[in-house]
């Protein structure tokens, strides 16, 4: 009987062993995985002179600020490495200010971006693997509402004018995206994921201001944003 009780422990302790040293089963094919996490979006940006019909403001210009936001990420593997990702989550708000001979101007006026995105995605290694390294590529749709701008800019485009008004149409399009990044598996349904994305995007905005006596004239410019879009997020497979 004491043997017995003496060999408990040591079966208990190669069980733990064992639970340890027993497959993850981080990933594999008809999984479905949902990350929620943070993303910081850093701009690579530059922007064409501001042209008030066919004359160009010289030296004139603008920035827009980096943005924050909280990302949902919806993942389906089909096979335990090829995988298809959603990116959804709060659309981002920029700020754009004037830069060059606009510096003096100061905030212009602000934007909310919607940007998701689909990608496809090939996770290294297999279903039993704690760290997966990836690459993906895929497309993204985006477009801007809430588009505001400030008197400054009305006051420029106005000409003074104290009855002018301003509106604002920014160009929508469908750009592609390239991605990398890793996924840390602490067991068989929670994971960490951290990636890179570069997305080449820039925006056309066309700028119509109707002033007090009823005519209308136009300023456009081109701004070009390429954001690196690096993200970090809480993952669950279910």
């Amino acid at each position: 009987m004491k043997k017995q009780f003496n060999a408990i422990p040591k079966l208990a302790a190669l069980s733990l062993l064992a639970a340890f040293a027993a497959p993850a089963m981080a990933q594999q094919a008809g999984d479905n995985v949902v990350n929620f996490g943070w993303a910081h979006i850093g701009l690579n940006q530059s922007s064409e002179p501001l042209k008030l019909g066919s004359t160009t403001v010289p030296g004139s210009g603008a920035h827009v600020s980096n943005a924050d936001t909280a990302i949902l990420q919806l993942t389906h593997f089909f096979t335990d490495n090829i995988a298809v990702t959603t990116d959804l989550g709060i659309p981002p708000k920029f700020k754009l200010a004037g830069e060059g001979t606009l510096n003096g101007l100061g905030q212009l006026g602000t934007a909310t971006q919607w940007s998701p995105a689909v990608l496809a995605k090939y996770y290294f290694g297999d279903a039993n693997s704690q760290f997966r390294p990836y690459v993906g590529a895929g497309v993204a749709y985006v477009w801007y509402s809430n588009i505001k701008l400030t008197s400054s800019l009305t006051g420029l485009l106005g000409g003074g004018d104290p009855k002018a008004s301003t509106s604002a149409d920014l160009s929508s399009s469908f750009v592609p995206v390239a991605n990398i990044g890793m996924a840390y598996n602490f067991d068989k349904n929670w994971s960490a994921n951290f990636s890179l994305s570069y997305v080449p995007l820039n925006t056309k905005a066309d700028l119509t201001t109707t002033h007090g006596d009823g005519s209308v004239s136009h300023a456009t410019t081109k701004i070009t944003l390429n954001p690196m879009v690096s993200v970090l997020t809480v993952g669950y497979k279910f």
